[in-house]
């Protein structure tokens, strides 16, 4: 676990209660690129945690004060920054960490981070047949975005839902 202090164990706690639900893989459609980066990949983008065990670190390197250790792989992050080696991202919790670039992956999931079940609908309308619930807190394969709505896929069924309704889709930078 973390050693930031109470804060970072509130964060961990916080981590641990959103990620309780179970964790899938998934592909992306890689997102266009805005400015020039070490990586060639756009800033800010989403990307998933590799692991089921990634150190948060205050800082680019190894030698910085480690935060905390994510603990869920497939876990949706926002890179913001970025050197060579490392990956600035800020989790769905609000927390900003530095990971090495080896525990990140370019596939994209989404987290589900509405209080209630959030509708996978046949077609991306909202009068479409409803083909499965998302369970809040958990995670789904994002397929692709279009007009607000984003295909998704949990558990062997896809379907379509708001992109507002799942952490991971807005194009902004999710953490200041």
């Amino acid at each position: 676990m973390g050693q930031g202090g109470a804060k970072d164990t509130v964060h961990q706690r916080a981590l641990k209660l959103i990620l309780a639900a179970g964790v899938l893989v998934i592909s992306a459609a890689p997102a266009q690129a805005e400015r020039a980066t070490p990586s060639g990949l756009p800033v800010p983008r989403y990307v998933t945690l590799k692991f089921d065990k990634v150190n948060a670190r205050a800082g680019p390197g190894d030698d910085h004060r480690l935060l905390w250790v994510y603990k869920v792989r497939g876990l949706p992050v926002q890179v913001i920054a970025e050197n060579s080696e490392w990956r600035r991202v800020c989790d769905p919790m609000g927390g900003l960490a530095w990971v090495h670039k080896r525990t990140t992956d370019g596939r994209q999931n989404v987290l589900s981070m509405q209080p209630g079940q959030v509708s996978l609908y046949k077609r991306a309308k909202s009068t479409s047949p409803v083909v499965a619930y998302l369970q809040p807190r958990s995670l789904a394969a994002l397929v692709k975005c279009d007009k607000g709505w984003c295909h998704l896929k949990v558990d062997g069924v896809s379907g379509w839902t708001l992109a507002n309704r799942v952490w991971g889709t807005d194009p902004r930078p999710q953490c200041r």
